[in-house]
């Protein structure tokens, strides 16, 4: 084992820098999380690759290198929300009124199949410095139709690395890969990007997970809508794209924050009002269609209300 090649490969500069095989990206993450090779090297390497840029195939192996180390437990009729894990500063998280909604959305919907949520989380990593999905749960009691997984129990190796990662204070290549790890072998993906060109690159490195996967343009690394926007899927090799306008759905949000704290972000959604609640509706419907629960948002906004 040499990982310094991988070093080199990576962080020579423009002209030396090259791609990685399959083969190689999948045994550097294996050095890393095996804590084979020095903070120091895990350090270079990151940044250095970061900085050559990650190419699709590279992050592909990445997502299939750390596979090996994690454990699944299935959650059956399910969609996964893939959340960055570097915390929110700018808006309340909405996923704690999910679970009602869905739960009212059923008990006058008995023809649709059921549909769970699956989100995942861990302790801040960088670059921001926000509120993360492990504490907004660790404050509630969620259990029907909305289910947390803590990456400490399912992918403890890739949570021990949190201290290099604020240590070196970047994104990395793991802030790109850990959104959508599928821990509850959803059927079904969807994560969020806001430059065209990560959406090329989640929808390569997950499809092979998932029945389908889609991309949401929605805010603050989050597949949760706050504004108008657009969503991506590949049909056929192709990606398709569709717009969404929330006014044409009688909503009207527009609130913001400045670092939201915790205690604040709790007590919006312990006390939503009515357009907080009719956001988190239309995130619903999306999901529904997602998730092939309905053909259309027009259909699932009706069922919905």
């Amino acid at each position: 084992m040499n990982f310094k090649k991988y070093i080199k490969a990576v962080g020579t500069g423009p002209k030396g820098n090259r791609e990685l095989e399959s083969e190689e990206v999948i045994d550097a993450i294996e050095c890393i999380v095996e804590d084979k090779v020095t903070q120091s090297q895990i350090g270079a390497f990151l940044i250095g690759w970061r900085t050559k840029l990650e190419t699709n195939e590279e992050l592909t192996a990445a997502v299939k290198a750390l596979k090996k180390y994690m454990k699944f437990e299935k959650i059956e009729n399910s969609i996964e929300l893939g959340y960055s894990f570097d915390g929110r500063t700018n808006n309340p998280f909405l996923f704690p009124l999910f679970e009602n909604i869905l739960k009212e959305f059923h008990a006058n919907n008995k023809d649709i199949k059921e549909l769970n949520l699956v989100i995942s989380g861990d302790l801040l990593q960088p670059a921001k410095n926000g509120i993360t999905t492990k504490e907004i749960f660790n404050k509630l009691d969620i259990k029907q139709h909305v289910y947390f997984f803590d990456r400490v129990k399912y992918l403890k190796e890739l949570s021990d690395l949190t201290p290099l990662r604020h240590e070196l204070g970047l994104r990395t290549v793991f802030n790109t890969v850990e959104k959508l790890l599928n821990p509850g072998l959803s059927e079904y993906g969807v994560t969020t990007a806001f430059h065209k060109p990560y959406v090329k690159k989640y929808l390569a490195m997950f499809k092979e997970y998932y029945k389908e996967v889609l991309v949401v343009k929605a805010s603050e690394g989050s597949p949760e809508v706050f504004k108008d926007g657009k969503y991506w899927k590949e049909i056929d090799g192709e990606i398709q794209e569709t717009a969404f306008c929330l006014a044409d759905f009688g909503i009207s949000y527009d609130k913001t924050y400045e670092n939201i704290s915790l205690e604040e972000a709790l007590k919006i959604v312990e006390n939503p009002d009515e357009e907080l609640i009719k956001l988190a509706k239309f995130n619903i419907a999306l999901y529904l269609v997602f998730a092939k629960r309905v053909d259309t948002l027009e259909e699932a906004w009706k069922r919905l209300n």
